[in-house]
């Protein structure tokens, strides 16, 4: 049987500790902390939450067309099985520990140290603005993200990004088992200290990115006003289609570009034969 709160203002410490099988609606969180630790099996729309911490330690939930406002700080912490759509998140800190995380048409404004240490995520168009977004995550699916920020997605594993845009500098540094595809990043130095990256029909501004990397795979993308490229990457693979600013000491393997500015090999324990690096005939043109 299913408990049903209704236009409701709910104040004070705990206010519905260990609710379960309740539908809340048209209803504000005004004050008081966790207003609903311990829920379980919860159904919660068009509801504002106004005070910190409202859904930690909670199971099986969902939250649509409702707000974490301004002062709903570090909304969802150690929280598993929650499903969030067409919902505004206004503060900082959201999501920490939590599991099986289904977030779709949700705005974070203020996205600062969101989504650490979380895994089994789903993000589907959202949009969010701050840094140190997705810290630390595993096992993320990702489509249409629009992303502004700096070091999105920081020790990640197991990432794939679909039909997203990230303005963020040091994105997917000290990552590993990320695929992009089909994907706009704009930012300086691009997935440094990770291994096991690729990029698909991707197009990617980065000032001295992509440097650092073990198993770096590009296909098919635009690299603009990408200078210093490539630095210490080992068994790189990786077809441009647009011309490459100047490529620095790669460890070995391919680089195809239809135009290359300076390919630098300054390290004598480089051995630049170790890597192919090839200029397209066809396609070449001036940097």
């Amino acid at each position: 049987m299913t408990t049903e709160i209704n236009q409701q203002i709910l104040t004070g410490e705990r206010a519905l500790f260990q609710a379960h099988d309740t539908h809340i609606t048209n209803s504000t969180f005004r004050d008081g902390e966790s207003p609903l630790k311990h829920g379980s099996n919860l159904a919660i729309d068009h509801t504002l939450f106004k005070w910190k911490y409202p859904l930690w330690y909670a199971n099986d939930i969902t939250v649509s067309d409702s707000a974490l406002q301004q002062g709903a700080h570090a909304g969802i912490w150690y929280t598993h099985h929650l499903a969030m759509r067409d919902t505004m998140v206004l503060d900082t800190k959201t999501f920490r520990h939590a599991t099986d995380l289904d977030i779709s048409n949700v705005t974070f404004s203020d996205a600062g140290e969101t989504l650490w240490w979380c895994a089994d995520v789903k993000l589907d168009h959202v949009t969010a603005t701050g840094d140190y977004f997705g810290k630390n995550c595993e096992n993320v699916v990702v489509d249409h993200l629009n992303l502004t920020g700096n070091y999105a997605f920081d020790g990640s594993k197991n990432v794939e990004v679909h039909n997203s845009t990230f303005m963020t500098h040091d994105a997917f540094w000290n990552c590993d088992n990320v695929t992009v595809y089909d994907s706009t990043l704009i930012g300086e130095y691009l997935a440094w200290n990770a291994k096991n990256i690729t990029f698909v029909n991707c197009w990617i501004e980065s000032d001295q990115g992509l440097c650092y990397v073990d198993h770096l795979t590009l296909k098919d993308c635009s690299m603009i006003n990408s200078d210093l490229v490539f630095e210490y990457c080992s068994d790189v693979d990786a077809t441009i289609t647009t011309a490459i600013d100047s490529v620095k000491n790669p460890i070995n393997g391919r680089i195809s570009a239809p135009a290359i500015g300076q390919v630098i090999f300054d390290d004598p324990q480089i051995d630049r034969q170790r890597t192919d690096i090839q200029i397209r005939k066809d396609q070449q043109h001036a940097v």
